[in-house]
């Protein structure tokens, strides 16, 4: 079971949280949710701190949204406890939870106002109208819509509509706000507007942010720390950067991004035995269990004739197979002479491209690997 516990780091200082946080702590305690005899989420505890940004992150069916719904009410935990600042809320309904929802397909009231919408919370807990106005302008104000309160949402766009959705979950000032893929139905542009506008809602208003998504750049963008999801169960949780760079599994690896992965056996320490021979392992690991070197496109670079190999760098010759341009960088792939495939990326702006077919050694930092193990 990895370790879900520790203290949160400020994503801008590297340091310990400082800032004020209104939100509340969220303590998961072996939840499960089982239908018949399969395990939809298996025996998940996690530590989710005051006024963080946790993001569940995983394939379809890996268990994160009903880990999700659990958390709202939503969905009855067949196991486990689920504790709010403290208060055990299994039992009690969704609307008594404090808890704000915000899901893919926006969920508005067609009939409805952009103004009633955000009013409705509000309206159920029979806050007064003139708190209710001022709320709503405050909220519509947050969100960029200020001039839009009195159309209807069939006169917004989707994002637009998102926006309101977002309004509304927050109007009541809960103490949580989870997000199920709330971007999920909108393109990338715009997506990428509104996951800053997000950012900039969990900085002002300090409550505790979790939300949903198969989006690894998504989450690696918004995210204090990431839950990785497989399988019903978590399989790492970290800040990206602890993700991305230290992967504890190999299904962490390959699915945060992508990755170059060897296999072999790592019996003379610190040096990996496989198809492609003997390669370099940062640290001194050992053992009979097979193991995978992990090396991010990022990381690879190519050398050019004669270039010789930087200190602390392993290299490998083959040959370029394709070549695909994408703007800022191509990403290159590399064959070697045991038919293993090599992706890097290279930068657009190369004096010397790399051309398919033509004779290539890749090198990379040593220490910027990592070691996992094949079957955990």
């Amino acid at each position: 079971m990895p370790d879900t516990t520790g203290t949160v780091p400020d994503r801008a200082t590297g340091g310990p949280r400082t800032a004020p946080a209104s939100g509340a702590a969220v303590r998961l305690r072996g939840l499960t949710k089982r239908y018949g005899s399969r395990a939809a989420v298996d025996q998940v505890s996690l530590d989710i701190e005051s006024g963080e940004f946790m993001t569940f992150l995983g394939p379809s069916g890996s268990g994160k949204t009903t880990t999700l719904n659990m958390i709202a009410g939503f969905t009855g935990a067949s196991e486990g406890a689920i504790t709010v600042d403290g208060t055990d809320v299994a039992a009690l309904p969704p609307h008594k939870r404090d808890l704000g929802m915000v899901f893919q397909h926006y969920a508005l009231f067609p009939h409805l106002t952009v103004a009633r919408n955000i009013a409705f919370p509000l309206e159920q807990r029979k806050v007064p109208k003139a708190e209710i106005a001022r709320r709503v302008t405050e909220a519509l104000t947050m969100v960029q819509l200020a001039d839009m309160g009195g159309r209807l949402p069939s006169q917004l766009s989707g994002g637009q509509q998102q926006r309101v959705a977002l309004a509304r979950a927050v109007v009541f000032n809960p103490r949580v706000l989870l997000m199920d893929e709330p971007l999920g139905a909108l393109d990338k542009k715009l997506r990428e507007q509104l996951q800053g506008e997000i950012a900039r809602m969990h900085r002002d208003l300090g409550i505790t942010f979790v939300f949903v998504t198969h989006d690894q750049e998504e989450a690696l963008a918004l995210s204090d720390r990431i839950a990785v999801f497989n399988e019903g169960r978590i399989e790492q949780v970290g800040t990206p950067e602890e993700l991305y760079e230290r992967p504890a599994t190999l299904f962490v690896a390959r699915f945060l991004g992508e990755s170059n992965v060897f296999t072999g056996h790592c019996r003379t320490p610190g040096v990996l035995s496989g198809a492609d021979g003997d390669l370099p392992v940062p640290g001194r690991a050992s053992g009979a269990e097979e193991v995978a070197l992990v090396v991010r496109p990022e990381r690879l670079r190519l050398l050019g004739p004669g270039d010789p190999v930087p200190a602390g760098h392993h290299a490998l010759d083959g040959t370029v197979t394709e070549t695909v341009y994408f703007g800022a960088h191509r990403r290159v792939a590399v064959d070697l002479p045991g038919g293993h495939r090599l992706q890097l990326r290279e930068p657009a702006g190369q004096e010397r491209p790399a051309v398919p077919g033509s004779a290539a050694r890749v090198a990379w930092a040593v220490e910027r690997s990592a070691v996992v193990p094949v079957h955990p």
